[in-house]
């Protein structure tokens, strides 16, 4: 019990840490002079989101049939589902698909958030400097 205990809470301190280092990280890089390196941790992360995404959406089959007419004799086809995973109807991939990026990329937003508020200091800093030339 008291090892189980003590990985858990060195995973959560290396966790933290991480998460810690990667904001930081974020805030040097958006505060840089060209504008491209802090759009680096976002579009890494927007990708990152995206394997989910295309995992579930590749890996389940959604429902589906088929109607065949063979000389005026209407026939249904129903396919059966794999092993793997069961079938869903389309809306219902698509909520689930929709639901799983919305979560994956709240770090991609943080990081968003992160960028547009150090990028609007500097402008406004920035600003403040070109009207300080212009009175002179």
């Amino acid at each position: 019990m008291g090892i189980a205990v003590f990985w858990l809470v060195a995973t959560a301190i290396i966790f933290f840490v991480a998460c810690v280092g990667l904001f930081l990280l974020q805030i040097f890089l958006s505060r840089k002079e060209r504008r491209w390196l802090g759009l680096i941790l976002p579009t890494i992360s927007l990708l990152i989101s995206m394997i989910p995404v295309f995992g579930y959406a590749a890996f389940t089959e959604t429902s589906s049939s088929s109607v065949q007419s063979v000389d005026g004799v209407f026939i249904y086809e129903a396919h059966a589902p794999s092993a793997a995973q069961p079938i869903e109807s389309a809306p219902a991939l698509i909520v689930v698909v929709l639901t799983v990026f919305i979560l994956y990329n709240i770090p991609t937003v943080v990081f968003l958030s992160i960028y547009f508020a150090c990028r609007g200091k500097r402008n406004r800093i920035k600003a403040v400097e070109k009207m300080s030339v212009q009175d002179l």
